[in-house]
C-alpha cells in the first residue's frame, strides 16, 4: 500500500507491504448538518447540568470569561457573539465583562492578538486582557498536595465563564473543562505542582476517570468554581461539529464522550512498527510541538518496536528548557529521573519522549542534523522506505505495521 506522510507543506511517500500492514488511523469524518451558529446556539439552550447561561447571571455582576490564548485552537472569536447574546439577555451590562485569555506560563498576548483572538464585536465591546500569574489570589491546598493560587480578578469575579476545545491532552486525559483556569491562570508554582502529577501511570490521554492531573486541576478550580462553561469539539479543518454548555464537570465529560467516539481508534494489537506524522505545516514546525505525535504512537507501538516519525522540525526543539533538559542529560534515563526531583515546565515534555523511548526506539526524519537528533536520543534517518525497510526485516516476516499519517489527532486504544 502506498501511504503519504505530511511532512511540512508538502508528503514523504512511502510503501507498506500488505501482508506487514495491521491498519492506518485516520480521524473520523465528523458529520453534522448544522452550522457553527446554529451548535454553538443549541448547546446555549439547552445546558448539562446547568439553568440556561441568562438565567443564571445577574445584571450588576462581575463577569470573568476565561478562555484560550493563541496556542490553542479554541475558535473564541466565533463562539463570542452567542455568549454575548446570553449576557444580553440577562442585562449584564458591556463595562461588567471581561474576557481574559488563559496564558499559563506563555507570553502575554499583544493588543492586535486579543483583538484576533477575540473578534471585533467582543473586542468592540468588552475588556480583553492577557491572565496575570503574579497578581493571584490564595485559595488553598489540594489534597494532592497542590498549591492554588490563580489570578486575582478571576477568582473575584461573581460569575465565571471558561470556554475552551476538548481535545485529547497527553497527561490531563483532555484538554477543556476546568484547564481554563488551572493551568490556564493559574500561579507558575500551582502549575508546577499540579503538572508533576504527570509522570503517574494513570496520567495519560483520553483517562478522566482517575487521571490525578485532571483530577487534582479539578481539585483546585473548585475552590472558585466557574458558574458555566461553553467548549467546542473541532475536525481537522478546525471547524466547530459539537458543542456543550453548563457544569465544569458533567458538560465537559459529554463532550470528552463525543471526542472519544470520534478520534478514538481501536487497535487489535500493538505493532511492531508504527509510522507516525503530526500532517505536515504548522504542526511539525519544531520538536515540541511533533512530541505530540510520538506520545500518541506510543500507545500503537509494541515493547521495543519502532516508531518512524516523519516530521521536519525545521525551527529545532522549540522551547528553551526543552532542548537545555536533552542537553544536560547523558541518558534518556536521566530525563525521568530528573522530572521526578525537580519537575520544571518544558523539562515535562523531554521526560514524556523519555518515556516513549523506554517503551521503543524512535528513527526522526527531520530537517534538523544528525547530531541533534542524536542529542534528542532519537536517531536521524534520511530515507523513510529504506528505515521502514530496515525495521520490517529485523523484526520479521509477520511485522506489523500500522500507519498514523495525523499522529497528533489520532489516539489508539487496545479493544477490550
Amino acid at each position: 500500500m502506498k501511504i503519504e506522510l505530511g511532512f511540512r507543506d508538502t508528503a514523504v511517500p512511502v510503501e507498506v507491504p500488505d501482508g506487514n500492514l495491521q491498519a492506518v488511523l485516520q480521524p473520523s469524518a465528523i458529520e453534522s448538518n448544522l452550522s457553527e451558529a446554529e451548535i454553538v446556539r443549541t448547546a446555549l439552550a439547552n445546558p448539562i447540568g446547568t439553568p440556561r447561561l441568562s438565567e443564571m447571571v445577574k445584571p450588576g455582576q462581575k463577569v470573568v470569561i476565561v478562555t484560550s490564548d493563541i496556542t490553542r485552537p479554541m475558535p473564541t472569536a466565533r463562539v463570542m457573539p452567542y455568549v454575548l447574546e446570553e449576557l444580553d439577555r440577562a442585562g449584564v451590562r458591556d463595562e461588567d465583562v471581561t474576557l481574559v485569555f488563559a496564558t499559563g506560563v506563555h507570553r502575554k498576548p499583544p493588543a492586535e492578538e486579543c483583538r484576533k483572538l477575540a473578534g471585533d464585536l467582543a473586542y468592540s465591546r468588552i475588556k480583553c486582557i492577557g491572565s496575570d500569574n503574579e497578581d493571584v489570589a490564595y485559595l488553598g491546598r489540594t489534597s494532592r498536595g497542590t498549591e492554588v493560587e490563580i489570578m486575582r480578578l478571576v477568582a473575584e469575579a461573581d460569575f465565571r465563564i471558561c470556554l475552551g476545545n476538548i481535545e485529547f491532552h497527553y497527561f490531563a486525559g483532555f484538554s477543556g473543562g476546568a484547564k481554563a483556569i488551572v493551568p490556564g491562570c493559574a500561579a507558575r508554582r500551582t502549575i508546577k505542582a499540579n503538572h508533576s502529577l504527570m509522570m503517574d501511570p494513570r496520567s495519560f490521554a483520553g483517562n478522566a476517570a482517575d487521571n490525578p492531573v485532571r483530577l487534582d486541576l479539578e481539585e483546585a478550580v473548585n475552590m472558585r468554581r466557574p458558574q458555566f462553561i461553553l467548549n467546542v469539539v473541532l475536525d481537522a479543518h478546525k471547524v466547530i461539529k459539537y458543542a456543550v454548555a453548563g457544569d465544569m464537570i458533567t458538560a465537559h465529560r459529554n463532550g470528552c464522550e463525543f471526542l472519544r467516539k470520534a478520534y478514538l481508534c481501536p487497535i487489535e494489537a500493538e505493532a511492531d512498527v508504527v509510522l507516525a506524522s503530526m500532517g505536515g505545516s504548522p504542526k511539525d514546525l519544531d520538536l515540541y510541538q511533533s512530541q505530540k505525535a510520538i506520545d500518541n504512537a506510543f500507545h500503537a507501538v509494541k515493547p521495543g518496536g519502532v516508531i518512524i516519525l516523519v516530521a521536519s522540525c525545521r525551527e529545532g526543539f522549540g522551547e528553551k528548557t526543552f532542548e537545555a533538559w536533552f542537553k544536560e542529560a547523558r541518558t534518556s534515563g536521566d530525563l525521568i529521573k530528573r522530572i521526578k526531583a525537580d519537575f520544571q515546565l518544558g523539562g515535562h515534555k523531554a521526560a514524556a519522549i523519555a518515556k516513549t523511548l523506554a517503551k521503543a526506539r524512535i528513527w526522526l526524519y527531520s530537517d534538523l542534523a544528525d547530531e541533534v537528533v542524536e542529542g534528542a536520543f532519537l536517531r536521524p534517518i534520511r530515507d523513510v522506505q529504506a528505515a521502514l525497510d530496515e525495521a520490517l526485516r529485523e523484526a520479521g516476516e509477520n511485522a506489523k505495521v500500522i500507519v498514523m499519517p495525523y499522529s497528533g489527532s489520532t489516539l489508539p486504544a487496545l479493544k477490550k
